[in-house]
């Protein structure tokens, strides 16, 4: 039944072969986030408990998949405008202000600066060498930039500017936490041990700061340290055994120190799945209200900026003509 419905190809490949699903890993897979994924049904193929492992993994992939939907959603009206925004004034600029300008020049009237500016902008998007020469440059800053960023300076650098955004970046957290407790809870619940879970969740996080945090946190639990102490240890809210090993205000502000005090009541009880999936559900209700805020403040301000530009490009084109008339009586 999976097979003919599977549009993914390899899917349909890993089905009609009977091969183990996590195979698809090798010929590769274009599904976001799918090394985790395939991390936890490998472990669940492992452990017996595959149907659980997708049921959860299904619950958790719509919630991804939703708030993605949510930020577009947010986005679609906002990028109209702008589309709408840029060929009006591309009509404006290419069409209607030449006429204007060729009247000024044969009055041998001087143009308003702003309107110059505009005008100068105007020539260099209508002249073939010196637009091939801007997307020149254009191609080539991108380039670069694309392979700064797969460097570990480049990529600390933009995880650092994640988290760190007003507004944007309390939502990104939010989110990897989320993420995170998450699948500590359906590991756990299924009967994995903690160091697989953490392996998981390491690679589920797209951030360097998380996956340096979790790193840590693994190193912690092989030298002994419960979880909630390895946690305390990586993100330096407290000394264990006179030791700091970490001072870093960055994996500091990551993990909230009321999710220690839990994991830790959690450890203590033996219920840490349970605790980690109260965890993901609060944290899950803290992020559709992040989400909310931002698509709230979204679309206002990329009405503002849109307005702005338009408003400088409208003066722009309409000082000629309000000195037209002048201009033309001379």
């Amino acid at each position: 039944m999976i097979g003919p419905e599977a549009v993914n190809r390899i899917i349909r490949r890993t089905v009609y072969d009977y091969c183990p699903i996590t195979e698809s890993e090798m010929v590769g897979c274009e599904f976001d986030g799918v090394s985790s994924v395939i991390s936890m049904v490998k472990v669940s193929e492992a452990s017996g408990k595959m149907v659980e492992m997708l049921r959860v993994l299904s619950e958790y992939l719509s919630f991804e998949e939703e708030t993605k939907r949510r930020v577009k959603g947010a986005l679609t009206y906002p990028m109209i405008m702008a589309i709408m925004a840029i060929v009006a004034v591309g009509v404006m600029m290419f069409f209607v202000l030449p006429k204007f300008v060729r009247i000024y020049e044969a009055k041998g009237a001087a143009l308003p600066k702003i309107t110059q500016m505009l005008l100068s902008l105007s020539a260099v998007m209508t002249d073939g060498r010196k637009m091939m020469g801007l997307v020149t440059v254009l191609l080539l800053t991108s380039v670069a930039i694309h392979y700064w960023l797969g460097t570990v300076r480049g990529r600390r650098t933009i995880d650092f500017v994640k988290i760190r955004m007003p507004v944007l970046g309390t939502m990104f957290v939010t989110l990897m936490v989320t993420r995170s407790m998450r699948i500590m809870a359906t590991m756990i619940n299924t009967g994995v041990n903690l160091l697989e879970a953490i392996e998981v969740i390491r690679g589920s996080c797209n951030n360097y700061y998380f996956q340096r945090l979790w790193s840590t946190a693994d190193k912690g639990i092989r030298d002994g340290y419960q979880l909630s102490d390895s946690i305390e240890i990586a993100t330096g809210h407290a000394d264990v055994s006179g030791a700091r090993e970490l001072r870093n205000r960055t994996l500091n502000a990551l993990i909230d120190p009321g999710i220690i005090h839990m994991l830790r009541a959690g450890e203590k009880s033996g219920q840490l799945g349970q605790v980690s999936d109260k965890i993901s559900v609060f944290y899950g209700k803290k992020l559709e209200i992040s989400i909310k805020s931002v698509t709230a403040l979204v679309e206002p301000l990329m009405i503002v900026v849109l307005g702005t530009i338009i408003g400088i490009v409208a003066i722009a084109l309409l000082l000629p003509v309000l000195k037209i008339s002048s201009v033309i009586a001379r």
